[in-house]
């Protein structure tokens, strides 16, 4: 389970995030909604260990980020908004490099299933080659090679052709049944995220979101 308990984030006199409290059980996914400023990013940065709250906690499985941050950071997988792969290799080429700086090993064959899991066939194909969404989709595989119970997505879908939405939609379901994955997903398009998630986390004080999605 992830545990956040009173939540705070200043930057200078700013206050990002204010007193947040929320918490993740295994299997689940978390949609997390708010306009633009209210702290999405920044709250996805804090629970990936990038960046340190002003106060409060935050607990991975019984592990205290402040106390265990190694152990924690082995458990947690994050996904930028930005795509953070090498144009000039082949998709084989990329997960075999991020594998090595992966917490634990897979072997090729693994790291081949992985993709084709996520319908990325494209294995010996260079990625500057590949089209928006099928380099989302190995963002995203990159994020799972050492195997997170914690997957963190920042609008991983945006601006992507509708059959990888989709796509990238059904296997974060498989993904979080069958591996009981916590997952926590930003996203604009309201549908998505209802249409996806199992609960939903706003933050910020916008009426649009209020009166547009359905809270569990």
């Amino acid at each position: 389970m992830l545990q956040v308990e009173h939540l705070t984030k200043h930057f200078g006199q700013t206050n990002i995030i204010d007193q947040l409290s929320f918490s993740i059980e295994p299997g689940e996914i978390v949609g997390l909604v708010g306009e633009n400023g209210a702290g999405k990013s920044t709250l996805l940065q804090l629970l990936a260990t990038i960046s340190k709250p002003t106060s409060g906690s935050i607990a991975l499985h019984g592990l205290s980020y402040q106390n265990d941050l190694k152990k924690v950071r082995k458990q947690i997988g994050f996904v930028p908004q930005d795509i953070a792969v090498w144009d000039t290799f082949t998709v084989e080429e990329n997960m075999i490099f991020f594998e090595k700086l992966a917490w634990n090993h897979r072997s090729k064959e693994e790291l081949h299933n992985l993709c084709q899991d996520m319908n990325l066939f494209q294995w010996k194909q260079r990625v500057s080659t590949l089209s928006g969404g099928m380099k989302r989709k190995l963002n995203l595989a990159i994020s799972l090679i050492h195997q997170p119970n914690l997957l963190l997505l920042d609008e991983p879908t945006v601006g992507i052709d509708l059959k990888s939405r989709i796509e990238i939609g059904q296997y974060l379901r498989r993904r979080a049944k069958e591996e009981q994955t916590m997952i926590l997903y930003t996203s604009h398009d309201l549908d998505e995220i209802q249409r996806l998630c199992d609960r939903v986390l706003l933050i910020g004080n916008d009426p649009f979101y209020r009166d547009s999605v359905k809270f569990f």
